[in-house]
């Protein structure tokens, strides 16, 4: 259960969290067609930190164009919206979640003239997996079902429907005595966890899968920048199942997730059976990052 919180954020205006609801013929509740975003602030030394905001709402943005949504307010009224929804609910650290959605009005799969709406909602919310997940690493299972084929949804867009096979994944793996599920992509490659990209690690080379049949990953982009400035070589190119059981460490990226080890991947430990050194490096550098303790990549918070 999440930690209910004051107001809400709804086209607009700021209303109290139990009046902020949708007509039951609500255009996306019916047929899947919204977008959104998970967006983390952490509190900091220097105030509470909205990390990679700009990049978070220009990718929502992105999703909305993909699939012909025309949001009604500019990138900054929504940036500037994230940052007076925290405020107004007083919070040093939360999750935002951000969503556009399809109002009600026709109700053929074509939504015509339906209002585009926007809600922007905040909690506090601690690590999805897990805090000993993020220092021990956890069990993953690969899934029976497959990520969404490119020709039959946008890979590039974060959507509400698509999470119904991350939700059927995510259950299966939990219903055998595992931490998350691993989707491989139609050819058989690995592709992502149920809400996280992946990232794999072999005599010192970081390998994460390409921009073919996955989300593009603003964590994932923050581990890869940080990799390269760190003299660690990345490469994004596929591989099997059976390249992760072999490789010496590997781990999730996500806002949600952040940087949460595997240790196990279908009964098989990867490395050691514990965080690897580069993981843990990785890790360290991010935390610090977003708690606004490394000046190089200061310009990734945004300051309340």
């Amino acid at each position: 259960m999440i930690d209910k919180t004051e107001k809400i954020w709804m086209d607009g205006k700021i209303v109290n969290w139990d009046d902020a609801n949708v007509h039951i013929l609500t255009h996306t509740l019916h047929y899947g067609l919204g977008v959104f975003e998970g967006i983390r602030c952490y509190h900091t030394d220097k105030g509470p930190a909205v990390f990679r905001l700009q990049d978070h709402i220009e990718r929502l943005f992105n999703s909305a164009h993909i699939f012909q949504m025309e949001i009604p307010f500019s990138q900054e009224e929504l940036e500037n919206a994230v940052l007076e929804t925290v405020r107004v609910n007083k919070l040093d650290a939360c999750y935002i979640r951000p969503l556009v959605y399809i109002g009600e009005g026709a109700m053929g799969l074509h939504p015509k003239g339906n209002p585009v709406r926007v809600s922007i909602a905040v909690w506090p919310w601690g690590s999805y997996l897990g805090e000993e997940g993020i220092e021990k690493g956890i069990k993953v299972k690969t899934s029976s079902f497959l990520r969404n084929h490119v020709n039959s949804n946008m890979a590039r867009g974060k959507v509400c429907g698509y999470y119904v096979t991350s939700q059927m994944a995510k259950r299966e793996a939990l219903s055998m005595g595992y931490d998350e599920a691993l989707l491989l992509d139609a050819d058989g490659f690995v592709s992502e966890g149920a809400g996280e990209n992946i990232f794999t690690v072999k005599k010192g080379v970081l390998k994460t899968t390409p921009l073919t049949s996955i989300l593009e990953g603003i964590t994932r982009e923050s581990i890869m920048t940080i990799a390269e400035d760190e003299g660690i070589t990345v490469r994004e190119d596929r591989f099997t199942r059976d390249e992760l059981y072999i490789s010496d460490e590997a781990f999730f990226t996500g806002t949600a997730a952040e940087i949460t080890p595997i240790r196990q991947l279908d009964g098989r430990n990867i490395g050691a059976g514990t965080r690897g050194v580069i993981t843990a490096k990785l890790q360290k550098i991010f935390f610090d990052s977003v708690y606004g303790r490394v000046e190089k990549y200061d310009n990734w918070n945004t300051y309340l």
